[in-house]
Order: C-alpha cells, then structure tokens, then sequence
C-alpha cells in the first residue's frame, strides 16, 4: 500500500513538472507534438527510473559510509549525465527520425532539474532502495502524464481560434496553469 501511495503521490499531486515547478524547459520546449512529446516523457521516465535506484546505491552504499556525503550533489550530476548520454546513443542508433524530433532537448535532459530534483528528494525524504525506484519511476509518469497532455491540448489549439496576443506563449503559458490548478485538485485526495 505503501508503495502505490508513493506512485500516487509522484503522478498526480506532487507532480515535477506541475507541482513542483521542475522540468519546465523540455515541457514547454517538446509538448508541441504528441509524438516527440511521448518519446521525451519515456526518456525522461527511463532516466528518472534509472537515476534513482544508482543515485540510491551511490548514496547509502558509497557516500554515507566513507562520510563523503558532500560530494552527492556531484555524483547525482555524473550519474544522470552518463545515462542520459546512454539514452541519446540508444535512441540515435534505434530510430534516427525520433532522435532529430526531439532535437536539442534530448540532451538538454541531462540539465532537466526534475531529474536532479528526484535524486535529492529520494535523500531527503529517506526512502529506501525499492521505494527509491517506484518513486523515480512514477515521477517519470508524472512527467509524461503532464507533457503528453500538454502536447494534446497544444495541437487542439493549433486548430482553434485563438485570439492573436494569445498565440505561442501566452496560450501555452495560460494552459500550463489550468492544468497545475487541475492537478492541485488531487491533493487532498492522498
């Protein structure tokens, strides 16, 4: 039970991009489409996944014991950087149409604070290993969740009639803020 209020949790009411205001960057940048946006948010769940169980394992096995917890900020920095350079070598050698839509984002990843900000908040918040997982896991949902419903709401708009001081920004900006509000509704349900 435990477990799956931690998913919850990350997904809907403490969501990085919603709540907690990180990831805003590849969330802006990438929702125009609903293809590359899927594939971002897949991505950025991979590393958030993977970056929390070895983030995890480097703090409590490696850090905490030789008391060189100082040096977490920069071990979570070299972790992310390297799987993000792993994703972006997979994703170029699997589909190369993929890798050229998300373009300069995909390696702006390693620079997503919502990344960074899961393997702190998995510190601070004492998890361990497994809950550590779920909740770098379902922070990725969360993420995809956010920048795929964006993306969905942006090609809609792309075909309404939207008054021309509200086109680009404005509109996106006004939309990102209905759906905070609509995932702040979730906070008193957990």
């Amino acid at each position: 039970m435990e477990l799956f209020v931690i998913f919850l949790s990350a997904v809907f009411v403490n969501n990085y991009v919603l709540s907690r205001f990180l990831g805003i960057c590849p969330f802006v940048g990438v929702s125009k489409k609903l293809g590359p946006s899927i594939s971002m948010g897949m991505a950025t769940t991979f590393v958030m996944t993977i970056a929390a169980a070895v983030s995890w394992l480097i703090y409590y096995k490696i850090l905490i014991p030789n008391n060189l917890t100082f040096l977490k900020i920069v071990s979570f920095i070299l972790v992310i950087a390297s799987l993000v350079q792993f994703v972006e070598m997979f994703i170029k050698k699997i589909s190369r149409p993929l890798y050229n839509a998300l373009g300069i984002y995909l390696p702006l990843i390693t620079t997503n604070c919502a990344i960074m900000g899961v393997a702190l908040f998995l510190v601070d918040m004492e998890y361990n290993f497994i809950q550590s997982v779920i909740f770098g896991f379902s922070a990725g949902v969360g993420f995809t969740l956010a920048i795929v419903i964006m993306a969905g709401i942006r090609e809609k708009l792309e075909l309404a009639d939207v008054p021309e001081y509200f086109k680009g920004a404005p509109i996106t900006m006004i939309v990102a803020g209905c759906l905070a509000l609509a995932f702040s509704g979730f906070a008193g349900m957990i």
